[in-house]
């Protein structure tokens, strides 16, 4: 019998982070204290005002971008709204019909409900598939380009699987795209990228990635929830999506957050200051946990790309997969069940997306590796963080290995 843990063991990064000490003490004075509007010309308005331009720079600083190129909004989900709607209002601005975006279908549904809205009114769509590991294929993104494509919007790191995209690849291609339309009468081709799972863990210069908007999100940084920021290249031209007082260069009306914008760019800072030794640790976690769980449990299968012969997918020195994510599928389980089972025993763990998770409907990202219906109902997700330690792990092992069991003693009783 295993027994509960005292605290709740919280594998679920990937969802939302706790917000850090030092983020927080970021952050209060100005719920109370410095609470001026930043619009406000008198010295309160102008405290705030410098708060929010300080935050700004630090963003841009760790982005290597300018900072008029920042805007800061209410989380991904909007600013991956901004990205791709505002393009489209921006690109129907000036071209009453026609219009093509490229997308992949193992996008967040942020990405994949807003194409599909502007689907319905009028827009072309094209959804790059993906290989058994999740990774796009540059030449496919290359042969789908139309001389009406005027965005492609792919993410840097899959939440589900954890697999890190070719961006820089694609950037530098579509980058080469677009310096031979200079002279057609073809659209600018812009480059979106969610990067919310990757910030922290993974390199987002905005230079090297070749992108013209890129999306961040607070809550996966160890920051407040509802906080975020797009990058938006100069020269890059978007329309709004929410009017009013014309704050952040137009493009996103509304009284600025300031304790939010101030938590955001601390959170961002010293997750980019961390980040190596971070990513260090927590590889050595995963690979951990990943090896005891395949050698504790029969008939598992780890989804997204493999922890050992990662390069062949990559460019040198990038990693395939995130540090933090575990994937894995076990035959003869039901892994919304599991979770339940671990939660009884203050486990945290998810079936998949945070933001599908009340869905009946198959994970779309295993649909799309092609993994068969009996592994992808047996599918959990494990994302360590900041605070997961080896000892966690090893009790985690310990108490999967056998509820994995009884499910399956259960199952084949019921047969």
């Amino acid at each position: 019998m295993i027994k509960k843990t005292g605290r709740t063991i919280y594998l679920d990064y990937a969802a939302t982070t706790p917000v850090r000490p030092e983020v927080v003490r970021a952050m209060t004075p100005f719920w109370a204290n410095n609470f001026g509007n930043p619009s406000a010309l008198y010295k309160l308005g102008l405290q705030a005002q410098e708060a929010v331009g300080n935050a700004r720079n630090s963003v841009a600083s760790v982005l290597n971008c300018r900072p008029d190129e920042i805007v800061f909004t209410a989380g991904g989900s909007e600013s991956i709204n901004l990205a791709i709607l505002g393009a489209a209002k921006s690109f129907r601005k000036h071209n009453k019909t026609g219009g093509h975006i490229i997308t992949s279908t193992i996008e967040h549904h942020a990405v994949l409900h807003a194409v599909d809205a502007l689907a319905a009114e009028g827009f072309s769509v094209t959804k790059i598939g993906v290989d058994q590991e999740g990774f796009f294929k540059p030449e496919l993104i290359k042969k789908a380009i139309r001389p009406d494509t005027f965005l492609v919007s792919l993410m840097y790191a899959n939440n589900e699987i954890g697999t890190i995209e070719p961006i820089t690849e694609i950037g530098k291609l579509l980058k080469k795209i677009n310096s031979d339309r200079s002279s057609a009468l073809s659209p600018r081709l812009l480059f979106h990228t969610d990067a919310c799972q990757a910030g922290g863990y993974i390199d987002i210069d905005v230079q090297k990635l070749h992108v013209d908007l890129l999306t961040l999100n607070g809550s996966k940084l160890y920051g407040p929830k509802q906080t975020g920021c797009l990058f938006v290249r100069k020269g890059a031209h978007l329309e709004p999506i929410i009017y009013g007082g014309g704050q952040e260069k137009n493009l996103r009306s509304g009284t600025e957050n300031v304790p939010g914008i101030v938590g955001f760019a601390t959170a961002l800072t010293l997750a980019h200051e961390e980040q190596n030794k971070e990513t260090q640790r927590l590889e050595a976690l995963r690979d951990y946990f990943i090896s005891r769980v395949e050698k504790s449990i029969t008939h598992t299968k780890l989804n997204g790309p493999a922890i050992r012969a990662e390069k062949k997918k990559v460019p040198a020195n990038t990693p395939a997969r995130l540090p933090n994510n575990i994937n894995l599928s076990f035959a003869n389980v039901d892994g919304e069940a599991l979770v339940i089972y671990l939660d009884a025993h203050n486990i945290a763990a998810a079936t998949g997306s945070a933001c599908t998770s009340q869905s009946t409907d198959p994970s779309h990202v295993l649909e799309a590796i092609g993994l068969s219906d009996a592994y992808i109902r047996g599918s959990i997700r494990f994302t360590l963080g900041k605070y997961t330690t080896k000892a966690e792990l090893e009790f985690v092992v310990k108490t999967l290995s056998s509820l994995v069991a009884q499910q399956r003693k259960t199952t084949q009783q019921l047969l």
